[in-house]
């Protein structure tokens, strides 16, 4: 059978930066170990398949593999498959409007689909689940995994920690842009440490300016690699650090650059809003560019 896929790239207005998505549009048929190996023959980080929702009221039911399991929820999966589908106007038959609601294992994952002149440049996605924040990890072990000198962890605003809105990370602050570019992850310090509460992806950030900040994020599948632009670490990130300001109430944006040590720099931006003292919503976005599409024999 023929199935129709579209790449973009995601995160980013330059074709061939951010972090690039394969969307499967005819994945009707296909068993989860039949996307599994399509994942895989893509090789990217994520490729998502479009398939009929269980309740009309949604868009479509989207699954999300990586090139060697299939995830709950993620960023960067989201925001691309929505604007691929605002770019085709139409998913089952029915228009595609200004929002979208996804059902994914993690939940109702609704997306705003971003326009300029009336056409679609991207899309922001609010997280399914509510901040949840699980164990702290050493100093240590993060920096013996990141291979940077143990006093450029920074603990002063929060320790190294496991959090997700969908999916776990753990997150920690460095000292500067300079500690991120001469980070040398380590993969003997990923399988001494990690996984923590069941995750062995680390985002580390620091610092880049007013209302921004930069990261790499860093996930062994068994070997350590890097992500380009990661959605739902920097969400979760983007709750932890509302969480943590002082304050009752409040809205919170910051801009998230990414995937510049890497050469395909990516721009994500996220809007936290707390009341009461809790994150009572997440959101993170950016701008996304096509790329190829064609057909899979499979």
């Amino acid at each position: 059978m023929k199935r129709r896929y579209v790449t973009t790239d995601v995160f980013t207005d330059t074709k061939f930066g951010g972090n690039p998505l394969a969307v499967v549009l005819d994945a009707e048929g296909l068993d989860s170990a039949g996307m599994q190996i399509i994942a895989r023959e893509f090789n990217y980080s994520e490729t998502t398949f479009v398939l009929p929702p269980a309740d009309p009221a949604h868009a479509a039911h989207v699954r999300i593999f990586t090139p060697v399991e299939e995830l709950p929820f993620a960023g960067h999966p989201n925001v691309g498959t929505a604007y691929v589908l605002a770019r085709i106007g139409s998913v089952f038959g029915r228009p595609v409007g200004a929002e979208l609601v996804f059902e994914e294992a993690a939940g109702k994952v609704p997306v705003r689909i971003e326009r300029r002149d009336g056409e679609p440049v991207g899309a922001e996605l609010t997280a399914p689940q509510d901040l949840s924040v699980g164990s702290m990890v050493p100093p240590v072990a993060v920096a013996e995994c990141l291979g940077v000198p143990l006093d450029e962890i920074v603990i002063t605003g929060h320790m190294p920690v496991v959090a997700g809105v969908g999916t776990g990370f753990i997150l920690a602050e460095v000292h500067s842009t300079a500690t991120l570019a001469k980070m040398r992850p380590s993969a003997a310090a990923f399988a001494k440490h990690l996984p923590v509460d069941g995750t062995s992806k680390l985002l580390a950030y620091t610092p880049a300016g007013a209302d921004a900040l930069q990261a790499r994020m860093f996930f062994a599948v068994p070997d350590v690699r890097e992500d380009p632009a990661t959605g739902s670490a920097n969400a979760a990130l983007a709750a932890l650090l509302a969480t943590l300001a002082p304050g009752q109430d409040g809205k919170f944006r910051l801009s998230i650059a990414q995937g510049v040590e890497m050469g395909r720099p990516s721009l994500l931006r996220s809007r936290v809003e707390k009341f009461g003292g809790s994150v009572v919503s997440v959101r993170i976005g950016g701008d996304c560019v096509p790329v190829m599409e064609g057909l899979i024999d499979a």
